[in-house]
């Protein structure tokens, strides 16, 4: 509940997840069919670059900030217009506003927030948009009462947790298996920070061994993952990945690599379909 946003919106961690995110969810408008977006932890869907908050980290000069100049042909482009759309160069947009922003008439938006005044600003966001719902609720104790979902056969299930409590990654295997079980069809999407490789390496371990398939993790390094203490670099676990998203990660990541000064990237399959 101390966790606040506004201090890392439009970081380098927050780039990478957000057009990769972007991409996941232009997949669902190939076709006709509704789709639907559960953002388990949502925060407060945009954020102002001018706030005390942002000022006092200044984080976002070297994310969002480098990448004003990025023309129609970067692979970049499609977030960044919705970034342009929200409302920038000195809004950022978070995951519930770019979801928003993408829904057609028949898809539905489901944001769970926990912290009663995010919720509050939140929904204050969406009371003209019928199909966005916001619930002030646990993002994970919401799997059980909110999947299946009821108005689409095809999702998503965004998990973007702030990694304040110790045992995250254990109640992130739990989550999947949740997802799995009660939304068999849907795609999961989980953000995940890399200080050092132990932690991550042994998330996707018992992924495996609970017989989680077909998984792809693309992931941005800032810097060496050998400091514990620090964001060295940031990933997005992907479970059932759709049709051509691994080559829009790879060229994405490769972009915010040369652009934000980035040590590496990568994007790999954990385990096969």
């Amino acid at each position: 509940m101390n966790y606040r946003h506004a201090y890392h919106a439009g970081n380098f961690a927050d780039c990478m997840k957000h057009a990769l995110l972007v991409s996941l969810l232009g997949s669902f408008l190939r076709k006709p069919a509704p789709f639907v977006v559960l953002d388990t932890h949502a925060g407060i869907g945009r954020y102002d670059l001018n706030s005390l908050e942002a000022e006092k980290t200044q984080e976002w000069q070297s994310g969002i900030g480098l990448l004003t100049h990025e023309g129609p042909d970067s692979p970049l482009a499609p977030w960044l217009e919705l970034v342009k759309k929200a409302g920038g160069p000195q809004i950022y947009p978070g995951s519930p506003l770019l979801s928003a922003l993408m829904l057609r008439p028949q898809d539905e938006l489901i944001c769970c927030e926990k912290h009663p005044e995010d919720k509050r600003t939140l929904y204050g966001r969406f009371t003209r948009m019928p199909n966005v719902v916001v619930h002030e609720r646990d993002g994970y104790e919401a799997l059980r009462g909110l999947l299946p979902p009821k108005t689409a056969k095809r999702g998503l299930v965004l998990i973007d947790p702030p990694f304040e409590e110790p045992d995250e990654f254990s109640r992130l295997e739990q989550a999947v298996q949740t997802i799995q079980a009660r939304f068999p069809t849907g795609i999961i999407a989980i953000w995940y920070p890399i200080k050092h490789r132990t932690p991550v390496r042994a998330f996707f371990t018992a992924l495996q061994d609970a017989g989680v398939r077909d998984m792809l993790a693309a992931e941005l390094l800032m810097q060496p993952a050998t400091d514990p203490t620090t964001l060295n670099g940031a990933g997005l676990l992907v479970i059932k990945p759709p049709f051509g998203f691994a080559a829009q990660a790879e060229a994405q990541l490769a972009r915010l690599k040369t652009v934000l000064h980035a040590q590496d990237y990568s994007v790999t399959q954990i385990s096969p379909e």
